[in-house]
């Protein structure tokens, strides 16, 4: 796969808003303009079931982004446009995930610990109203993003969690058996990774003060006339620093606009002429999109038709995909019983390092023989990139400094023959080298 995969999507539970647009629809189109790379966008509707019970409101949604994502500028022919619930082995993957994923981990989970920290400061029990849904929320959204091994997410930074646990759970899928998935990253663009809301907390249908993207323009206008600011009076200089109205402009403004609109601030700009030059500049950019958004909204079944065709386009990928995986972890046709044991025995002949991280949070690789025995096991490492960089020293290396590796700690002395060692150093190293 020589090409770069970008992934996002947006929960199908309300209207879309400023935030969605400046935060993951305009960085994730203007990416997908990048030669070398391969776009996927899609409309979570499985994870708006774990926070909306409203069937009609969820439907209402998907068809609002579906709208939003096409007058934006997508082309359904250009990228992969689905559905969540269209792919059927999304939740199949989120099922073999969640079989490596560890519940410590999950604990850690923002939304799940803001949930039980709220029961705690009520007086409540921790996990009262909590769903199982809430809880496995990062197990799908790595199943979103790993079925199609994507390599870039653009995401908000209150979001780069989700990234870390998709990485943590592909590679220890990857450790047990064998290299499959992509390790993503998560890809911020810094002035507008979390857009403030109308009251200055991040935008968001939760906390509801958002500003719809497509609302018309007298609403929008009021809308960002109520946006919250200090009682500086006109000709009172202004900070920019923690304003919400200034950061809305930068998100849609050029460097240079920007940099006017902080002198005007400095300068003592009225709040009423600051959230006027904020409505024009939003509008400006809006506005030529906001009729063809329109005219989608008035034709549902035209959607329709665009995100079956976009799940038939992208299964083309998850399905064969995911026979590769469950035929990776033993659900597999019980008459290839013998096919598979001599594919086994063939791959133990080659030593092999292994690369994984434990529950203390530290990563480890150790390397076995050919027959499966552990020759060297390393210490912890604080990152996957510090232990990835000893395993490339140490086949690189002069094969008696292994001795050295392991009287400096680096390298657990777990009592093999040090010629054994050598000896699987040299295969692995031929091995490679006849292999690239």
């Amino acid at each position: 796969m020589s090409q770069q995969r970008v992934l996002t999507g947006i929960t199908t539970s309300g209207t879309p808003h400023l935030g969605n647009y400046a935060g993951a629809i305009r960085p994730a189109l203007l990416a997908s303009q990048q030669p070398g790379v391969e776009s996927f966008y899609f409309l979570a509707d499985y994870h708006a079931l774990i926070k909306v019970q409203d069937p009609l409101r969820v439907q209402r949604s998907t068809l609002e982004i579906a709208a939003s994502w096409l007058a934006c500028g997508l082309d359904p022919d250009k990228v992969w446009f689905y559905r969540q619930s269209d792919i059927p082995e999304i939740p199949e993957l989120t099922w073999l995930l969640t079989c490596v994923a560890g519940k410590g981990l999950l604990n850690r989970a923002h939304a799940y610990k803001a949930a039980v920290d709220k029961n705690t400061a009520e007086g409540e029990d921790p996990d009262a109203g909590i769903t199982a849904g809430l809880f496995m929320y990062p197990v799908l959204m790595a199943a979103d993003i790993l079925v199609f091994n994507s390599h870039k997410v653009p995401v908000g930074r209150d979001q780069v969690q989700h990234i870390e646990m998709a990485r943590d759970f592909a590679a220890r899928f990857n450790h047990l058996y064998g290299e499959h998935f992509v390790l993503p990253e998560a890809a911020i663009e810094e002035s507008v990774a979390t857009l403030p809301g109308l009251d200055g907390r991040k935008m968001s249908k939760s906390y509801d003060n958002t500003i719809p993207l497509f609302a018309p323009p007298a609403e929008m206008k009021k809308l960002i006339a109520g946006i919250k600011t200090d009682s500086r009076a006109p000709g009172e200089a202004k900070d920019t620093e923690g304003s919400a109205l200034f950061q809305l402009y930068q998100a849609f403004a050029t460097k240079e606009e920007s940099a006017v609109m902080a002198k005007a601030f400095a300068d003592g700009i009225a709040w009423g002429e600051a959230k006027q030059a904020l409505f024009e500049r939003i509008d400006r950019e809006i506005a030529p999109m906001r009729e063809k958004y329109e005219l989608l909204i008035a034709r549902p079944g035209d959607i329709e038709d665009i995100l079956h065709a976009g799940a038939a386009k992208a299964r083309m990928i998850a399905t064969p995909f995911l026979r590769e995986l469950r035929r990776a972890v033993g659900l597999r046709d019980l008459r290839d019983v013998a096919k598979t044991n001599a594919k086994v025995e063939m791959k133990a002949v080659l030593p092999v390092f292994k690369q994984y991280r434990e529950a203390d949070g530290k990563f480890y690789f150790k390397l076995t023989g050919g027959s499966g025995e552990v020759l060297l096991q390393s210490e912890a490492f604080d990152s996957p990139k510090d232990a990835g960089g000893y395993i490339s020293a140490l086949k690189s290396m002069d094969f008696a400094k292994v001795a050295a590796a392991v009287a400096s700690g680096q390298l657990r002395d777990i009592g093999v023959d040090a010629h054994k060692v050598e000896e699987a150093l040299k295969i692995l190293v031929r091995a490679e080298a006849e292999k690239a």
